[in-house]
């Protein structure tokens, strides 16, 4: 049975970093990634990876801020979030599939079930 697992996600103030783990299990993935999902809005593609890691996308916003990694040993991504801000306060989803550096929320089969990241002003 594949799973995703996040952790890191807590509340942290503007200006402070966070750094985000999602473990795969049961299965390896050429693209791993994270969304987010903030309140009534929709799910927003934050980045992604590939399995060498040597392709990464980002969405254009959150460029310089946020850097994806991730170890195939440990079949582990990793979302490091530096500068933060309140407008980043969402539930962060982890997202595992097999198509190459997309956005689309469709192109992902498995999704973790998200922890909440919370920025105060």
């Amino acid at each position: 049975q594949v799973q995703l697992e996040e952790s890191g996600g807590g509340l942290v103030q503007a200006g402070g970093s966070l750094r985000l783990s999602c473990a795969a299990s049961g299965q390896t993935f050429s693209t791993m990634g994270w969304f987010r999902q903030a309140p009534g809005k929709e799910r927003d593609f934050v980045a992604a990876i590939s399995w060498s890691g040597s392709s990464t996308y980002y969405a254009n916003s959150l460029k310089g801020r946020f850097t994806i990694s991730r170890d195939n040993a440990k079949n582990t991504v990793y979302l490091q979030m530096n500068s933060l801000k309140p407008e980043d306060t969402a539930v962060y989803y982890c997202v595992a599939g097999w198509v190459h550096g997309t956005d689309r929320p469709s192109d992902y089969s498995h999704w973790g079930q998200g922890t909440q990241v919370t920025v105060s002003s």
